[in-house]
C-alpha cells in the first residue's frame, strides 16, 4: 500500500510511472523514508504514522521555502497527508561530514568553516521562519511551554538519572525543575525553534547546509536551539 501511494505521487508530479524504489534509514522515527528514481529525477518518498505531524511538517516546509530557507521542497502531498513526496538532497549528513573531527576532537578548518555555515543559517531559520508564520500548525505543542520544558527535564529524570541508581530526593528536584522552567519562560519568544538541531538534521548540498525533521518545531526561545547543538551526543566539539 505504502509503494502503491508514493508510486501515484511520484506519477502525478513528474509523469513517470515506473521508479527504481529504495528505502532509506528512519533514524528511529515512526516515519518511513524512500528514494523514488526514474531516468534523470529523483525523490524521497515518506510515510508517516502521525497525520498531525506530517501536517506540521508540510506547513513548516511550505512557509519555509516562501521565506527562501534551505529545507526540502515538498512537491505532492495524498489527500489524507499520510504520503508526500519531497526534494531529495542527497545522502551528505553534517554528522558524517564532521566524523574526523569529532573523533580526534581536532577539528580541521573545513570542519570548522561549515559549523560557522551552520550556525549562522540556524539564526536565520530563528527569525526569518518565525516571520509571518501560523504557529497554530505546530505539533504536537504551538509554543515552548510549561509543559515542554518538563517533558524534556521528566526525560532526563526517567532515562538518565532513575537509571544510575542513584539516590536523589524527588521532591527536591522537581523543586528545581519548577525554578529553571520559570527561568527558561521569563521572557517572551517570536522567535521559531527547531527543537531538535543536530548535525544529523543537517544536510549537506554543494557545501551549504540544508535542514531537515524541524516537524516538532514551535515557538520558543533562541538559546535553546544553540545548546542542543553545542551539547548533541557524540559530537565532540571544542
Amino acid at each position: 500500500m505504502r509503494m502503491k501511494e508514493l508510486v501515484q505521487l511520484f506519477k502525478n508530479y513528474t509523469g513517470k510511472s515506473a521508479p527504481k524504489i529504495d528505502p532509506l534509514p528512519s533514524s528511529g522515527s515512526n516515519r518511513r523514508y524512500y528514494r523514488l528514481r526514474q531516468d534523470e529525477v529523483s525523490v524521497v518518498g515518506v510515510y508517516g504514522q502521525s497525520k498531525e505531524e506530517n501536517h506540521a511538517f508540510i506547513e513548516l516546509s511550505r512557509h519555509f521555502h516562501k521565506q527562501r530557507l534551505n529545507t526540502p521542497r515538498v512537491l505532492a502531498v495524498s489527500g489524507d497527508e499520510m504520503f508526500y513526496i519531497q526534494e531529495d538532497l542527497g545522502d551528505s549528513v553534517l554528522f558524517d561530514a564532521l566524523k574526523a573531527g569529532r573523533l580526534t576532537g581536532v577539528f580541521s578548518t573545513e570542519e570548522k568553516e561549515i559549523l560557522h555555515k551552520t550556525i549562522a543559517l540556524l539564526a536565520d531559520f530563528q527569525v526569518l521562519g518565525a516571520k509571518d508564520l501560523d504557529f497554530s500548525v505546530c505539533y504536537p505543542q504551538a509554543e515552548f511551554n510549561h509543559r515542554s520544558v518538563h517533558w524534556d527535564l521528566n526525560y532526563f529524570k526517567y532515562n538518565f538519572l532513575k537509571t544510575t541508581g542513584m539516590e536523589f530526593q524527588e521532591d527536591l528536584l522537581e523543586n528545581d525543575f519548577d525554578k529553571l522552567s520559570q527561568h527558561l519562560l521569563q521572557d517572551e519568544s517570536d522567535t521559531f525553534l527547531y527543537r531538535d538541531f543536530q548535525s544529523r538534521n543537517v544536510m549537506l548540498v554543494d557545501g551549504r547546509p540544508y535542514f531537515i525533521d524541524y516537524q516538532g518545531g514551535r515557538k520558543g526561545p533562541v538559546h535553546y536551539d544553540v545548546a542542543s547543538f553545542l551539547w548533541q551526543a557524540k559530537a565532540n566539539f571544542p
